[in-house]
């Protein structure tokens, strides 16, 4: 047994640093000397072993078969998600079919900047609703690329759009895992969250907007912004505190495509944005009707694979499906020297707590595993044989195998620092802030994301350490453990998983230092904000009347 060592150095500060090495050189070699991501998740893989065993003091064959472990979850579920997305794209991209549904998304609006909010939030949230995990800017990255929108637009505006949904992805897991490891109830975190999340759904697609349009672009497009995000608001808020943290997402987006939808066959701007690049509007009138162009059964046929694939994804993401899935196929792999060797001790966590270590291979019910049935289905109506669809899934292998050695490498990485203490160390530097600590807590979940590419991932890291905090502080627990999920969907869009699945999905591999810059400022932005709303929730009226206190059972002695 290895219990972690938090201050190895016999100095917070001094340790502290040596903490932040790994991620520095990660984000440092991406973002300022611009290489190759996988050169520098794997840059940023060797500091992180290299400070576990010299300075937090990891034996070294557990510090290795951590690694092992992230690298082996980043290709299931991360990189098979990115893989067969792909290669759905692929088949409708060969058989002309993307090109049909570009045409019938200008024939709902020929704007770029109404595409982009359809696409980009609408539809991006329900895929995170149904998948998460990568898969809605894996998805919408690839339709927006389809549509004409430059690489980078299209990278940073799926990133950027991918915030408010995220604490309720894949049927709510990160909610679920956050009630886990804290002990509090999973209804009031839900219901929490659903008090800060909201705000942002209404700011973020006019954030989103602005980003690709500037200030005058949006203001041209402001009821059908309002229309947006109000109908995803209100929904989020609704289910979320009075049914659960499951169906959030879903019922959300759903609302909100219809109501958008429906407000644009009876509303258009007087100015159409027809460039991609978001820099020069075009007045005109509407474009020519889809089914001027094409077929009623092309149209429905270019839609069938992405309908197919929303209704799959839902399915393999209810509970039952994925139990009845697991029991026809799971393996579970404790990993050795690793799974009940490791100890997190307080005050991260109460009382000295051995960490699991065991590798699920689900490969049936993985949402990866989903989306490879939804293609197949998918080829098979648009007319592949089996030998076609064999050969473009090859070149798709071939297109995305530098990403799937990036997202091993990185979620390596992220094991490393998590199993190794390097996390822990981070994290109570946050936690030495006193009264600002509601600001510094969204922060320490913003870095939790932006560390392990998963607000489910920080949530599990730093989540007992909010309570912990909190409880110190005389602050909610519930408030500070749920600001670590809302606080952790803005680093969503920088974190280097994401930024890789986007340059994929995108086809612009070896410019994630570009999607990174470009991103940055907006995810630090939007977590400075969430985090005076979490600073005003705990001390300003009447918005402390939003906070949920945790009963008694439930707040540690």
């Amino acid at each position: 047994m290895w219990q972690q060592v938090y201050d190895p150095f016999g100095n917070a500060v001094i340790s502290t640093l040596v903490a932040a090495i790994p991620v520095v050189v990660l984000l440092a070699g991406i973002g300022l000397f611009s290489l190759k991501a996988h050169v520098a998740a794997l840059l940023g893989l060797a500091a992180a072993l290299i400070i576990a065993i010299f300075g937090q003091g990891m034996p070294a064959e557990k510090a290795g078969m951590t690694a092992l472990y992230g690298a082996a979850f980043g290709l299931l579920p991360i990189g098979w998600i990115i893989l067969n997305i792909i290669f759905l794209y692929q088949l409708t991209l060969e058989k002309g079919y993307f090109k049909v549904l570009q045409d019938s998304i200008a024939g709902i609006t020929d704007d770029r900047r109404l595409q982009l909010l359809l696409i980009a939030f609408c539809f991006g949230a329900f895929f995170e609703g149904a998948g998460g995990f990568g898969t809605p800017v894996a998805v919408t990255g690839a339709i927006l690329i389809g549509l004409g929108f430059s690489p980078l637009a299209a990278s940073g505006l799926s990133l950027i759009a991918n915030t408010a949904p995220v604490a309720y992805g894949a049927l709510g897991t990160p909610v679920i895992a956050l009630a886990a490891v804290t002990g509090l109830p999973l209804l009031d975190l839900s219901a929490m969250i659903g008090r800060q999340l909201p705000f942002f759904s209404v700011l973020v697609p006019f954030w989103l907007i602005v980003a690709f349009a500037g200030f005058r672009g949006m203001i041209q497009i402001f009821p059908a912004i309002l229309i947006a995000g109000v109908s995803f608001a209100i929904p989020q808020f609704v289910v979320s505190n009075y049914h659960g943290p499951w169906l959030v997402d879903v019922i959300a987006s759903v609302v909100s495509i219809a109501c958008l939808a429906m407000f644009l066959k009876v509303w258009r701007p007087r100015e159409i944005w027809t460039s991609a690049e978001g820099a020069a509007p075009t007045a005109g009138g509407a474009g020519a009707h889809v089914f001027d162009k094409h077929s009623s059964g092309d149209v429905l046929r270019a839609w069938l694979p992405w309908l197919i694939l929303s209704v799959i994804v839902v399915c393999w993401g209810i509970p039952q499906v994925k139990a009845f899935l697991d029991s026809l196929a799971l393996v579970k792999f404790p990993v050795a020297h690793v799974d009940q060797l490791i100890q997190r001790v307080p005050p991260v966590v109460p009382a000295a707590k051995a960490e699991a270590a065991v590798f699920s291979l689900n490969w049936l019910s993985a949402t990866g595993s989903g989306i490879l049935v939804s293609a197949i289905i998918a080829g098979f109506v648009m007319g592949f044989s089996p030998l076609g669809m064999l050969r473009v899934y090859g070149r798709t292998l071939y297109l995305v195998r530098y990403s799937l050695l990036t997202i091993s490498a990185m979620l390596a990485l992220g094991f490393v620092t998590r199993y190794s203490g390097v996390d822990a160390t981070l994290g109570l530097a946050f936690s030495q802030t006193g009264v600002f600590y509601p600001f510094f807590g969204v922060l320490l979940g913003w870095l939790g994301v932006a560390l392990t590419g998963s607000d489910t991932s920080s949530n599990v890291l730093f989540g007992s350490l909010q309570k912990i905090t909190a409880e110190q502080l005389g602050l909610s627990p519930t408030l500070m453990a749920a600001s670590n999920s809302s606080g952790g969907v803005m680093g969503k869009m920088i974190d280097a998983q994401s930024i890789v699945v986007a340059s994929t999905a995108t086809r612009w591999y070896g410019h994630e230092g570009d999607i990174l810059r470009y991103v940055f400022f907006h995810s630090i932005a939007l977590a400075v904000l969430m985090g005076l709303l979490v600073m005003a929730q705990a001390y300003v009226p009447p918005f402390t009347e939003m906070v949920i206190q945790a009963p008694a059972a439930a707040v540690t002695p």
